[in-house]
């Protein structure tokens, strides 16, 4: 019994992995696209998430890889820095300091940054994606700052246009219920439908000649390779030479730690997904996982691949693909391996329209309207520091926009807490001056000004019950009130959580 479970288990991770490969291949080659980098890149990062990371992580189910919330990092890395091999430096620095979190504990940390800071960041990130790729959608090839609208505008490709809007038609048709009801839809992911679609699409274009073909810049560049040597020639060992002047640039440290703290909260917020799509609800241990894509990111900062983070969404379809263990990870990296030598000429066929449309569609549901109107609706608590970070994060860049963020957060948050934390109510000569939360030295002020209200011969009563700390500055007041009440005929009475301090008294009557 326990072998047959092994071999239906074998059996289960093989296929996952399978359609996870089918997943992550145009996502891979996408995001390479998207990042402004060679598609080779984005294939190198899937294999190494799929082989090293899955191998050292914690997880049975992840999948790691190119992540489409780290493009906006990388095509703003890579302009900063001067160059590819300059930004893979940083990539390889960024998995180092992955690492170094990941043996300080720092797992759990992420759990303290707001959800509506992590919200607008992957809206902000969503609505980046599509700005972006809607040039390459429409087949604008124009790129040149010195070039006029109109001339950017007579470069649109009609084909493309159409290639497009077939690829966007298949992913919005694909998340239909009335689709989702036939099995089919339900096994076969909607990228890989696409992929075919566009690849159809340019066999059936370039059958039509060449006025209707697809021009090659519209389609992938995947050198070609057949062995591991030509592997290594096309990855460009040893193309940079990292030096100490690099070490002591500031903006690649800049770039690794941006990187770093994005992807660790890319992984540690896709773990927690995982986690609860997991039909056993198995947790991973979050320090482990950080470590695990810290050697993944300083391996492809070394042979030449694109950042690497926990994925969402090729780890839901590992899950729902009925993976078992960490095998399918695995399995999906070693088919991305052998895709490389195996289907260049058909990963070639692929416009890159086909590609984007998969990164817009991605982008709208990060930053898919009804998320606006839900945080909208809960109130300034949430919204603001979600509007601001997406704000942030147009306006700078991710780690700026998630500082930004979180800095509305707290300032919210003590704002919530100092807003009123002192209450005065009154009937007739009765008075109630309760405090409503913990009272810090800033309610001092309102506080004087109550008891100032407080004509000759009332009653007060000072409810203190609901505040677990009560500064020195605002006891000191308080006890000098109580101490002075006998000389304006007040009776005061205070009452802690523990009972009443001072007794009901009523002096100069």
């Amino acid at each position: 019994m326990t072998s047959r479970a092994s071999l239906s288990a074998l059996a289960r991770d093989l296929a996952a992995g399978t359609v996870v490969f089918l997943v992550a291949l145009p996502l891979c080659l996408g995001i390479a696209r998207a990042s402004g980098a060679a598609p080779l890149a984005g294939l190198v990062s899937g294999i190494v998430g799929g082989i090293v990371v899955a191998a050292l992580s914690g997880s049975r189910l992840s999948v790691s890889g190119p992540a489409a919330g780290l493009v906006v990092i990388v095509v703003d890395g890579i302009a900063r820095l001067g160059g590819f091999s300059a930004f893979l430096i940083a990539v390889l620095l960024s998995g180092v300091l992955q690492f170094g979190f990941g043996m300080l504990k720092a797992g759990r940390l992420a759990s303290y940054v707001p959800t509506p800071v992590i919200k607008g960041m992957l809206a902000a990130i969503g609505l980046l994606l599509v700005i972006k790729q809607v040039p390459l959608a429409l087949g604008l090839t124009t790129g040149q700052g010195s070039e006029s609208l109109m001339s950017a505008l007579a470069s649109i490709s009609p084909v493309v246009c159409v290639v497009a809007a077939l690829s966007l038609a298949i992913l919005a048709a694909w998340d239909a219920p009335a689709l989702r009801r036939f099995a089919l839809v339900r096994l076969v992911p909607a990228p890989l439908v696409v992929v075919v679609a566009g690849v159809g699409a340019t066999l059936i274009c370039s059958a039509f000649g060449p006025a209707f073909a697809l021009p090659v810049e519209q389609r992938v560049a995947l050198p070609a390779i057949e062995s591991f040597a030509a592997l290594g020639a096309a990855l460009q060992f040893g193309e940079f030479e990292p030096s100490l002047a690099h070490f002591a640039d500031p903006d690649i440290w800049i770039v690794a730690l941006t990187l770093a703290v994005v992807a660790s909260l890319e992984t540690l917020l896709s773990l927690e997904a995982v986690e609860q799509i997991d039909p056993q609800r198995r947790a991973a241990p979050p320090n482990r996982e950080l470590k695990a894509q810290g050697v993944g990111n300083i391996v492809a900062g070394a042979i030449g691949g694109l950042p690497i983070t926990s994925v969402i969404v090729r780890s839901s379809a590992n899950v729902h693909a009925g993976a078992q263990s960490r095998l399918s990870a695995i399995v999906h990296g070693v088919l991305l391996l052998v895709s490389v030598f195996a289907l260049t000429d058909v990963i070639n066929l692929i416009p890159l329209a086909s590609l984007a449309a998969i990164l817009i569609h991605t982008g709208v549901k990060l930053a898919k309207p009804s998320l606006f109107i839900a945080l909208a609706k809960q109130g300034a608590a949430p919204f603001g520091p979600f509007i601001v970070t997406i704000a942030g994060v147009l306006a700078t860049d991710l780690l700026t926009g998630i500082v930004l963020g979180v800095l509305c957060s707290a300032g919210l948050a003590l704002w919530a807490n100092l807003h009123r934390p002192i209450a005065l109510a009154r009937h007739d000569d009765h008075f109630l001056v309760s405090f409503r939360k913990d009272v810090s030295f800033l309610g001092k002020v309102p506080l004087k000004q109550m008891l100032a209200l407080i004509p000759d011969r009332a009653t007060v009563i000072v409810d203190t019950t609901r505040a677990d700390f009560i500064d020195h500055d605002v006891r000191e007041l308080l006890e000098r009130f109580v101490a002075d009440a006998p000389l304006r005929s007040i009776a005061v009475e205070v009452r802690h959580a523990a009972g009443v301090l001072a007794p009901a008294t009523r002096s100069g009557v």
